[in-house]
């Protein structure tokens, strides 16, 4: 990949870094559609997080992702939300505007484009959120502003009745509620949409599942956000069952994608930047 003298920079805000596969998700799609750009990986301890934003402007860069644990921290030394940022209190994309620093959040909307490509409607369906976290926030928030009705659910009672309430506050009364952990089955057997955005089943707890097999049947869409392992053991038993099974690497390309051309004003390949995550994940 040749970077000339002229190149301009993007990169991903995380720590630890190295684990990302926004580098070659984005360098990909930079070589196919022949941009001078680069993007590069920069691990930043949460103490050098005002110093690093400061760099963004220092160093020209065009602008950065941010990943864990910066995505709340970083909020404060931002010049600027956008609205979606400032809803779900989350920013995972900066872009410098000739100095400006402008927070948003591409999470929500990744995470609805990834369901239209899969044909999914997500206006007038229910939907149970599975983890009320900075993931959670996002996405419960994006189905809300989609006509869907959220139902969230988290170990921690209180965080889901929280999320709910916020949503309502935004969205109106009946547009999200909360549920106990213990009543998961109920709502699950009344939703169209199950989507989970907690870490369980994540490598290296293969053999771990959020939710039972049994509450899981044909007609119910299942996404979960974690994507290593590439099928999830709660996405094989949804395959099992005849549900729709859907990966979390759609989110990621989809959320990486609208950052892109954020900083770019181009659309990426979308195939590309799939076949990347995909190779980086070993597949």
């Amino acid at each position: 990949m040749f970077i000339s003298g002229r190149a301009r920079v993007m990169g991903v805000f995380g720590f630890p870094v190295e684990h990302s596969l926004s580098p070659a998700m984005h360098n990909a799609a930079i070589r196919a559609l022949g941009l001078d750009y680069v993007y590069v990986p920069f691990s930043v301890p949460p103490e050098n997080i005002p110093a690093a934003v400061e760099g963004i402007r220092a160093l020209g860069i065009v602008g950065v992702n941010v990943t864990i644990p910066h995505k709340q921290s970083i909020i404060p030394f931002v010049d600027e939300l956008e609205d979606d940022a400032r809803m779900i209190g989350s920013v995972n994309t900066i872009v410098n505007k000739d100095g400006k620093l402008v927070g948003s959040s591409t999470d929500g909307e990744g995470f609805l484009r990834s369901l239209a490509e899969v044909g999914f409607n997500v206006s007038g369906c229910k939907a149970v959120v599975l983890g009320a976290g900075g993931a959670g926030r996002a996405v419960s928030f994006a189905l809300a502003r989609s006509d869907a009705g959220v139902t969230v659910v988290d170990e921690v009672g209180e965080r889901a009745s929280a999320l709910a309430e916020d949503i309502s506050s935004r969205f109106g009364q009946n547009s999200a509620k909360s549920a106990e952990i213990d009543d998961l089955g109920e709502y699950v057997s009344r939703a169209n949409l199950l989507v989970n955005c907690t870490p369980v089943g994540m490598s290296p707890n293969f053999d771990r599942s959020p939710v039972p097999q049994s509450m899981l049947r044909r007609g119910l869409a299942v996404y979960d956000l974690v994507y290593t392992p590439l099928r999830t053991k709660l996405l094989r038993d949804a395959e099992s069952v005849g549900a729709l099974a859907i990966s979390g690497v759609k989110m990621l390309v989809y959320q990486g994608a609208l950052s892109f051309e954020k900083w770019t004003g181009v659309s990426p390949p979308i195939d590309v930047m799939e076949r990347a995550v995909l190779e980086g994940l070993g597949q």
